[in-house]
C-alpha cells in the first residue's frame, strides 16, 4: 500500500490511522533517510495507540528506548546512533520485539537479522521538501482500508 503525505500533519494523520489498526505484539519497522519523517510518523502511531495527549513522543536518539502506555503498551526505539549489531543486542531489544507490546523501530535496517519475520515494514521517502511517499508492507491486509480520502487528506 502506498500513501502520499503533503505535510507533517498529514504524516501524523497517517501514523494515527496506522496506530489504530495495530495489535499487541506488532513490530513496526520504519525505514527512510535522515529527515524523511520517521519520527513524525511514529508520533502519529503513538497517538493512534491512545497514548495520553500530554505524552509527547520524542526521538529517543539518546535514550534509545521510550515506553508508553495507551490501549496497549508500546515502545519506540531509535537505532540511529548505534553502529553495530552487538550494541543493539546489548540494549535488550529482543525482549521487546518478542513481547506483547507494540514496538516501533526507527532505522530498523541496523538490526535486520534480529527482526521477526512477521512484522510491518514502512518505507518513507522524500518527494520534495514537504511531500513524502509512505509505503506499507504488511503480512496481512489490515491497512488496505486506509486511503487519503478516508483520512481526510
Amino acid at each position: 500500500m502506498e500513501l502520499i503525505s503533503s505535510s507533517q500533519e498529514d504524516t501524523k494523520k497517517i501514523g494515527r490511522a496506522i496506530g489504530k489498526l495495530l495489535t499487541a505484539g506488532d513490530v513496526v519497522c520504519l525505514y527512510g533517510d535522515l529527515g524523511s519523517g520517521k519520527t513524525c510518523l511514529a508520533q502519529g502511531i503513538i497517538k493512534g495507540l491512545d497514548v495520553a495527549e500530554d505524552k509527547y513522543l520524542r526521538s529517543p536518539t539518546f535514550t534509545l528506548i521510550n515506553q508508553y502506555k495507551g490501549r496497549m503498551p508500546a515502545c519506540h526505539l531509535d537505532l540511529y546512533r548505534l553502529d553495530n549489531i552487538n550494541e543493539i543486542e546489548d540494549i535488550g531489544i529482543e525482549e521487546h520485539i518478542h513481547g506483547d507490546e507494540v514496538v516501533i523501530i526507527e532505522w530498523a535496517e541496523r538490526m535486520e537479522r534480529l527482526l521477526p519475520e512477521k512484522r510491518i515494514d514502512i518505507h518513507i521517502s522524500s518527494i520534495n521538501i514537504n511531500t513524502r511517499k509512505i509505503v506499507i508492507l504488511c503480512p496481512d491486509n489490515r491497512f488496505e482500508p486506509l486511503s487519503l480520502k478516508n483520512l481526510g487528506i
